[in-house]
């Protein structure tokens, strides 16, 4: 097991060090500045301002400036928000999307295997048509669209919940952002299900429990869905990174005060350090869900070793 966290770690630096390295120069390649405005600057402020940030100097420098303070765990001042830093920024936002992310997947998790069940238990009939036409309609339709019907049915027409807004994370205002959230991936976790449980159900194992007489509930639950859960299991990793880190169209459409709606108007006004800090924090992410996959992997799967 420590070898494989070893190995783990000695290939996530360098991935995270690539991921660095290609957000910054790109942010720096990309037209425009952080002081770039309707209402332009005096050249004398701006460059004394480009030089208090440390913009003035050649950019091999500044690359080498922020790895070393990534390095000391320090992401820099906002060059947009006055008096804050980006770890205060990600402070204050981080929690709204990790409460949305979390719910999301859990509602994904556990409607997607339920459906995914009970359509390979029922191949070919009634309930697989039906779970999986809804599976392709939750692929095919984007949040884009999901979001402002819900808000017209349920927020506008029928009044049972809020259309957005945050108000501090009551119950109400995360209904309608969670199940937009949650909805896509429900669809691919039940076919991803479906697919591994079919599968499963036609091994030899599977066969030899039946003919000892054991109820088909048990066949299922208890043999055929923990073996048909790996395929998902790989998948969730990138999948909870993408979730907890926020939406950009579901923060945007109800109003949220998320990673998702914070990175896009950072990166519009070219706040590198912002966007940079999000980069890192996306990246770490996707590298510790990916290792907790391959962790779960080897608890469900007992032929899989990790040395």
């Amino acid at each position: 097991m420590l070898r494989f966290l070893g190995r783990r770690l000695l290939v996530a630096i360098p991935t995270l060090l690539l991921v660095v390295t290609l957000a910054f120069f790109m942010m720096r390649a990309a037209p425009g500045g952080p002081f770039d405005s309707d209402r332009r600057l005096p050249p004398e402020i701006e460059a004394n301002v480009r030089a208090r940030y440390g913009l003035d100097r050649p950019l091999g420098e500044q690359y080498l400036a922020y790895l070393g303070g990534v390095a000391r765990g320090e992401l820099g001042p906002s060059l947009k928000y006055k008096d804050k830093s980006v770890l205060q920024i990600l402070g204050e936002n981080a929690p709204v999307s990790l409460r949305l992310g979390g719910l999301a997947i859990l509602l994904a998790g556990m409607a997607g295997v339920g459906l995914g069940v009970v359509a390979a238990a029922r191949q070919n009939r009634g309930a697989d048509h039906a779970v999986m036409a809804l599976a392709a309609a939750g692929v095919c339709i984007p949040t884009f669209v999901t979001a402002p019907l819900l808000i017209l049915v349920l927020g506008s027409k029928l009044g049972w919940l809020p259309s957005g807004g945050w108000n501090g994370g009551a119950p109400a205002n995360l209904v309608l952002p969670v199940l937009v959230l949650a909805l896509p991936q429900v669809a691919i976790i039940s076919r991803l299900t479906r697919a591994g449980m079919i599968e499963v159900l036609r091994a030899n194992y599977i066969r030899t429990a039946r003919a000892r007489g054991l109820p088909e509930r048990r066949v299922i639950l208890g043999h055929a869905l923990r073996a048909a859960l790996l395929p998902l299991v790989s998948y969730l990793g990138p999948a909870c990174a993408g979730l907890l880190t926020g939406s950009l169209v579901v923060e945007q459409i109800f109003n949220l005060p998320g990673l998702g709606k914070f990175f896009v108007i950072s990166a519009l006004q070219r706040d590198y350090t912002v966007v940079m800090g999000m980069v890192i924090l996306y990246a770490g992410l996707i590298l510790l869900l990916n290792l907790l996959a391959d962790l779960l992997y080897a608890a469900l799967d007992p032929r899989v070793r990790l040395s």
